[in-house]
């Protein structure tokens, strides 16, 4: 069944029943259908989610002590990251530390 989208905002609950029916119903904005609302799929175990059970990889995830420790300018680069390093200061004659003396 076709139904406006006025209608649609109106209805919506009736039409959720419709659909929980199993009927498909397609919202029209004037002549052009813009939405279809349909049943959803139950799942393949019978409309549950599949066991899943907490802990399963323990002892099989490892990483070294390092795996969290920031990488070096040149890892970021080997890594594809060179755009992360900081720019080196412009060190010029007579200034400190790239700042002019004062």
């Amino acid at each position: 069944m076709a139904y406006t989208v006025h209608q649609a905002k109106t209805h919506f609950s009736r039409l959720l029943k419709l659909v929980e029916a199993g009927e498909e119903v397609i919202v029209m904005r004037g002549s052009h259908p813009v939405a279809k609302l349909v049943p959803v799929e139950p799942t393949a175990v019978g409309g549950e989610l599949p066991f899943r059970l907490a802990g399963a990889y323990r002892g099989k995830i490892s990483w070294t002590e390092d795996a969290f420790a920031p990488m070096t300018d040149q890892e970021l680069v080997e890594s594809g990251f060179g755009y992360m390093v900081d720019e080196p200061l412009d060190v010029r004659p007579g200034t400190k530390d790239g700042q002019p003396d004062q």
